[in-house]
């Protein structure tokens, strides 16, 4: 089987909706040559070889809904476009990517398909693709592959690209089917993120919002400022004092009773924060350690017990987590160092990556446990005796969830400081011994609130229950069930895309809104042009939806643009679609039937939000016939009212815009209103020009469903025109 190949002729980033699904997907033509006449089961030990480098793909179900539905497909025979499709969805699987969807599916051309895979980053996908290939050529060609690596190296890329798990929790719980806010990732590999669009985004950068404050922020990363504010409100905190060397540091250490605590003034994630410090020397060499973390270094008393982190959204407690004590048992061989690989850095919950809830932990990095250990008489290369017990962390990471048990006065007081500083997301760190009791009986204190927390420890706890923080950040955000949503018409069909974009527009301009309309004669806001030439494509339409001055927008979209990139937007509260000539849709990207173009088109039609409607020619069969799968209202427009579509409809009590006696009629049911003659309105030429008049009803309709009233509809038909 050497000699067989299997070819990529084209691979297409498809970046939102298309004929295949509503989520990014990427599409490879794929040529598999010779292999046409050599299905699965006619390869001799294809199966074995295939299962011994992905034992998981067991649990693929495909077309007979069960798990070991694909490779039974394996085994009775199907072709290396439709393995390479589960192979690839399987390495994104392993590499943290879970789920997806897939297809594969002949072209016209023998032996050539095309492959359709979930993609969550272009590049990873793309690498997942190729692997793909690669793995599955060595199957059928009897060589070896090396699975683990390529997953680790695909792991690694994905952790670099995809967004991080708190930015990650956030945009899951927007997007969640009870919520449906719409997300645009800014930043190709970063974690800033536009929730909504135009004028009613948000933005995020991990658990950072707009909202967050820079004076705020500011604040937060003065640990002496912020004590100084919190205790003028009355919230309790340790007394300390900034100190300007060793020799200061220990002074202030016996104004304020030993033991203390040695910690940067300006620092985060607790480096250089030494606890429970004794003795002068202990000081002064955490003074040493802690001044290079900040620019500054804060002595303060030692409050006893376990440290908390307190998450403060909005002003209400959110989650609640405990800090792990970290100890390993000697057993009089292993020295400290190799004790913490097989005792503590062996839970598979640590790791270096921002997806891992607990830290590896290694003394050579990390001064805070080394004067722990040193405390102890021990050395990172001493070996303790036999069920001897070390200390390494006496506060490390937040792992059990303790959400349940803070007491009310408490969570009031996590809540002030976070106000007092100003954070609309903080995570407040305090220290005591009992977080279900009040603080001022134990001597309890609040030692930081820091912005941007990091979430993964509510999401992952080692004990407790998880805790749904990043629908907690999108309420705030998007409260009593704002979608973020601004009005999104959509246009498409063979002909008069752009006029049609272009008028309604000018309608909802007119309305009172600032308008972003992306057509073939280029980008706009109400009437200014900010880019000329074509712009019905995707890049410029996410222009418009990231233009936080726009609060409505039309986008022209043609069948390349469905075919070739996906739209820019996940739904719609408009679909128009003109008409129909499928002959001009022929020959590209596949597409040689109406069936083909019927699927083309309807997806202007899928996108419709269920309080939408779809805007539909009811002069054109296939039209007619997509409408049944609009989730909202439907909307016909034809010139002749008394068409049979037009008449059955609104029979139905349904709404339809046509031309009686020369004049432009919105019909509710039973209803009509006319509300301009065709004479008045320029872009028909009188009524004369049939193509304009479909145009006006298409935009007319478009504009009365967006609940724009005949007056202002009349005003802008009578004074549009094409420039």
């Amino acid at each position: 089987m050497k000699t067989k190949d299997i070819k990529f002729l084209e691979i297409r980033y498809l970046r939102g909706p298309n004929i295949w699904t509503y989520r990014p997907v990427i599409e490879a033509i794929v040529d598999i040559g010779e292999l046409e006449d050599f299905p699965s089961n006619t390869i001799p030990g294809f199966y074995e070889r295939l299962t011994a480098l992905l034992p998981s793909l067991s649990e693929h179900r495909c077309s007979y809904g069960e798990p070991g539905g694909f490779l039974r497909r394996v085994q009775e025979g199907t072709w290396p476009a439709h393995m390479l499709e589960h192979i690839t969805l399987e390495l994104q699987n392993l590499a943290g990517m879970h789920g997806g969807f897939g297809k594969a599916r002949e072209t016209s051309t023998r032996g050539v398909y095309k492959v359709v895979v979930r993609a969550w980053h272009e590049d990873v996908t793309r690498a997942c693709l190729h692997a793909g290939r690669d793995l599955l050529l060595a199957a059928i060609q009897d060589r070896p592959f090396a699975v683990a690596a390529t997953v680790e190296r695909l792991a690694d890329m994905a952790e670099r690209k995809l967004l991080g798990p708190s930015t990650g929790c956030i945009v899951e719980a927007a997007t969640a089917k009870d919520r449906r806010i719409p997300a645009i990732r800014l930043l190709a590999t970063g974690n800033l993120v536009q929730l909504g669009y135009g004028a009613r985004s948000r933005r995020i950068w991990t658990a950072e919002t707009d909202r967050t404050s820079a004076i705020a922020e500011g604040i937060s990363r003065d640990k002496d400022l912020t004590k100084m504010l919190l205790k003028s409100c009355g919230v309790p905190v340790p007394e300390g004092r900034l100190v300007d060397g060793p020799e200061d540091a220990w002074e202030a250490a016996e104004e304020i009773g030993l033991p203390v605590v040695v910690k940067p003034s300006d620092g985060n994630h607790a480096r250089g924060v030494f606890t429970n410090l004794i003795a002068r020397e202990e000081v002064e060499s955490a003074y040493a350690a802690a001044v290079v973390e900040g620019s500054g270094v804060i002595v303060e008393r030692y409050v006893r017990g376990s440290e908390h982190r307190l998450l403060v959204i909005g002003g209400k407690l959110v989650a609640a987590a405990r800090g792990e004590t970290a100890r390993v048992i000697g057993d009089g061989r292993s020295t400290i160092d190799e004790l913490i690989d097989s005792q503590i850095n062996s839970d598979p919950r640590r790791g270096a990556a921002e997806e891992f809830p607990l830290d590896i932990i290694a003394l050579a990095d990390n001064p805070v446990a080394r004067l722990e250990v040193s405390r102890q008489g021990f050395a990172p290369d001493s070996v303790p005796p036999a069920g001897r017990e070390v200390l390494i962390v006496r506060s490390g990471n937040h792992t059990d969830d303790v959400t349940d048990l803070v007491h009310p006065e408490t969570a009031a007081t996590a809540s002030l400081a976070a106000r007092i500083v100003g954070l609309d997301i903080a995570g407040v760190d305090l220290v005591c011994e009992d977080i279900s009791q009040p603080l001022d009986g134990q001597r309890g204190a609040i030692v930081e609130v820091n912005a941007g927390p990091g979430l993964l420890m509510h999401l992952k706890p080692e004990s407790g229950q998880p805790r749904p923080v990043g629908r907690a950040i999108v309420d705030e955000l998007f409260p009593n069930g704002d979608d973020g949503r601004i009005p999104v018409v959509g246009v498409t069909g063979s002909l008069g895309k752009t006029t049609v974009a272009r008028l309604i527009a000018r309608l909802i301009a007119l309305s009172g809104k600032h308008t972003g309309l992306a057509c073939s004669a280029g980008l706009f806001v109400d009437r200014r042009c900010i880019d000329k030439g074509d712009c019905a494509n995707w890049g410029s339409a996410n222009r418009i939806l990231m233009n936080r001055s726009v609060e409505a927008a039309v986008f022209e979209n043609g069948s390349d643009t469905i075919l070739g990139e996906g739209l820019a937007y996940d739904r719609c509260q408009v679909g128009v679609i003109t008409n129909v000539d499928a002959p001009r849709h022929f020959g590209r990207y596949d597409v040689n039937t109406p069936e083909q173009v019927f699927t083309v088109l309807r997806t202007q039609v899928d996108l419709v939000l269920p309080a939408g409607a779809a805007v539909l020619n009811a002069n054109q069969p296939m039209l007619v016939e997509m409408a049944a799968l609009c989730d909202g209202e439907v909307v016909f427009f034809a010139a002749d009212p008394e068409l049979p579509t037009i008449v059955e409809h609104r029979a139905k009590g349904r709404r339809a815009v046509f031309v009686r006696n020369g004049r432009v009629v919105l019909a509710s049911g039973e209803y009509e209103t006319p509300i301009v003659s065709l004479k008045s309105i320029p872009l028909t030429d009188g009524g004369q020009i049939d193509c304009q008049v479909d145009n006006v009803l298409a935009a007319t309709a478009a504009a009365w469903a967006l609940g724009i009233g005949p007056e202002l509809i009349r005003t802008g038909l009578e004074t549009f025109t094409v420039v």
